[in-house]
């Protein structure tokens, strides 16, 4: 805990996220879980290792819904994640923790700019398809009469 009376450095208390994450088509809980990610890295390796029952705690989430949400992020490019080893001491290794590595939020960016780009392009083409469709029917009931 900290105290609101001791002066502290605003790196130990705050933590700085990029303007666009608000506008990159996040849902509140991947919002939430990518800012604790952040909150929790290490700012030298961009890595952090909490459980997703750690993150669901701080959200107010459970497990499997942060690992849904998990899943979301790693889509859409805002994190990778490892699987981690441990060895105990008797030699035996067991699954660690993920360790979750951030992004560089022009990565995620770029991707949902190409997807945006590719709703377009989709919707464009529905457009077209569409008023050729039109046309094929206003030619049919010309030829009808």
């Amino acid at each position: 805990m900290f105290s609101l009376n001791k002066k502290r450095e605003p790196s130990e208390i705050y933590f700085p996220v990029h303007n666009r994450i608000f506008d990159l088509g996040l849902c509140a809980e991947e919002i939430a879980i990518y800012l604790y990610l952040v909150r929790c890295e290490d700012k030298k390796t961009f890595t952090c290792y909490p459980s997703h029952a750690t993150i669901g705690e701080s959200i107010g989430r459970s497990a499997n819904t942060v690992s849904k949400y998990i899943n979301n992020l790693k889509k859409k490019r805002f994190i990778t994640t490892a699987r981690t080893k441990i060895k105990s001491q008797s030699g035996r290794v067991y699954n660690g923790s993920l360790c979750y590595t951030i992004r560089p939020i022009k990565d995620a960016i770029d991707y949902y700019d190409e997807q945006q780009m590719l709703r377009l392009q989709a919707e464009a083409i529905r457009r077209n398809v569409e008023k050729m469709a039109e046309r094929s029917d206003k030619k049919r009931k010309k030829k009808a009469r």
